[in-house]
């Protein structure tokens, strides 16, 4: 094809018309700090505060409860430490819980909570769809336990985990709950009323909206200490000036996301099975990873025996395809990816990894050129 096609969304989205729009006038006109108490100030602080107000709307929460921050993985970063320093400082315990497949933000956070600041950390198995069990998390609660911390959905894989029945497990316990909602925020209901969530992380980026911006959600009454110091912005909970223009674009790509959310499942499960179909239909010794149901409408991820992903995605490059071998912040990596060597595949699966994912600018004659090309190429490698 003559254009190149983006399969990759999960690691970063094209942002929206509209969402540019809403950033504009914040970098030209309303150029105050929400902090001064001047005309230019008051301006951009209300700016701030209607997208507060917007995200809490999405989100189904009262505006105090929502934190604005840089990245999906700083609010995952705030939400381990804030809670689990907080926990310490009360005496109310220092024991959490994650799962082996979470995003780096989580892991590395959670290690280092552990290794470094003697925190005692339990690691949670999935099974070999990376599903982490309601009763393995029961399994693991102690007295002390103040946080559990599991995905709403794997950034490699595409799996869904059943976060409401392991957030009742968390509270059955006395602990609070936090999911990394990152990757399923473009696709899946963020209503953390109905979902039972004490904390939910996001990234714009992932949802078209703009890079360096995220939100984490805290209910209300759930104590968190501050990671990050110097000013009284956020209500205390993060210090830094707010990013206006920035702010208000996640809000406007949140509401989108939001309006166009039936429409976007509908098309995206379908172009996702065509490609699932396809691949496994016409490459040999390949295998889907991930649960084959409960997965992410846009996510269709496989491994190859005796492949190279990397070298894979490369030729998928010069073909101007763009795909990924799992986590963008895995990728390059020579490693077997952690997530899939949980799933308890062998080396010689695990390092043949692919994740095309599609997104609102996918079309039918994409999927039919990449299920042209990639056969091919996959045999060549093994040739």
């Amino acid at each position: 094809m003559s254009e190149p096609i983006y399969l990759d969304h999960a690691a970063s989205t094209p942002v929206a018309p509209e969402v540019v729009d809403s950033m504009l006038p914040h970098f030209a006109d309303d150029y105050g700090n929400p902090s001064s108490v001047h005309r230019w100030g008051q301006r951009a602080e209300a700016s701030v505060d209607r997208a507060r107000l917007e995200m809490a709307t999405v989100l189904n929460c009262v505006p105090d409860e929502i934190i604005f921050t840089s990245c999906g993985s700083e609010s995952d970063n705030l939400a381990l430490r804030g809670v689990l320093l907080a926990a310490r400082t009360s005496g109310r315990g220092e024991h959490f819980i994650t799962s082996s497949i979470e995003h780096d933000a989580i892991l590395h956070t959670a290690k280092q909570l552990r290794d470094v600041y003697g925190f005692e950390l339990s690691l949670l198995p999935v099974d070999e769809f990376g599903c982490v069990a309601p009763d393995v998390v029961q399994a693991a609660m102690r007295p002390d336990t103040v946080l559990v911390s599991v995905m709403y959905a794997n950034n490699e894989i595409g799996t869904i985990e059943p976060i409401s029945e392991i957030a009742a497990v968390a509270h059955a316990g006395g602990a609070l709950f936090h999911t990394d909602a990152v990757q399923a925020a473009s696709q899946l209901s963020v209503d953390v009323r109905a979902l039972d969530i004490d904390l939910l992380s996001l990234g714009a980026h992932k949802f078209y909206g703009p890079k360096g911006v995220g939100t984490l959600y805290v209910r209300s009454g759930a104590a968190l200490e501050p990671v990050q110091t110097g000013g009284a912005h956020e209500r205390g909970r993060r210090a830094g000036t707010s990013n206006v223009p920035l702010i208000a674009g996640m809000a406007t790509a949140m509401q989108l996301t939001a309006e166009r959310r039936k429409e976007d499942v509908t098309r995206f499960s379908t172009l996702r099975d065509r490609l699932i179909d396809g691949i496994l239909s016409s490459v040999p010794e390949s295998r889907l990873t991930g649960h084959p149901t409960a997965r992410l409408p846009n996510n269709a991820s496989f491994v190859f025996r005796s492949v190279d992903g990397n070298e894979l995605l490369m030729r998928l490059d010069m073909e101007g395809i763009a795909a990924s071998s799992g986590s963008a912040c895995k990728t390059g990596d020579p490693s077997p990816s952690g997530v899939l060597l949980a799933l308890g595949l062998e080396a010689e699966w695990a390092l043949g990894s692919l994740r095309l994912t599609v997104g609102r600018s996918t079309t039918d004659g994409q999927i039919d050129h990449v299920l042209d090309v990639l056969p091919g190429l996959v045999n060549s490698l093994r040739a």
